[in-house]
């Protein structure tokens, strides 16, 4: 990805700090960073004693497979109810703001070339 012609100069102050994600690179490595954080507790929940309540909380890595299974639940249940929740984009076109016709006479039209 070639990177962006931006002056750094002129960003915004958190711009000019953020502009190292621009590197694909650096995102790699955030993710994979990630990735190992995760597994790595995961295998410290095999190296202590918990104080539960439940006996399934005895399972070592419970609330991470726990985690795992209700974040992935939840998508599919988000993908589900987009069927019966998703609206037409004109849905509110007779009293959207957007949906007004602008004046011919304040647009400035140009010819383009084809």
């Amino acid at each position: 990805m070639e990177p962006r012609k931006t002056d750094p100069n002129k960003l915004p102050w958190l711009g000019r700090k953020l502009l190292w994600l621009d590197n694909m690179r650096n995102v790699d490595r955030i993710v994979y960073s990630l990735y190992a954080l995760c597994a790595a507790l995961f295998l410290a929940d095999f190296f202590y004693k918990k104080k539960t309540y439940l006996d399934l909380e005895d399972v070592p890595g419970f609330y991470a497979i726990y985690g795992f299974i209700m974040c992935a639940a939840l998508v599919v249940c988000a993908r589900g109810m987009r069927t019966f929740l998703m609206r037409d984009e004109s849905y509110y076109a007779p009293n959207d703001v957007e949906a007004e016709e602008y004046p011919e006479d304040q647009l400035e039209r140009e010819e383009a070339d084809v």
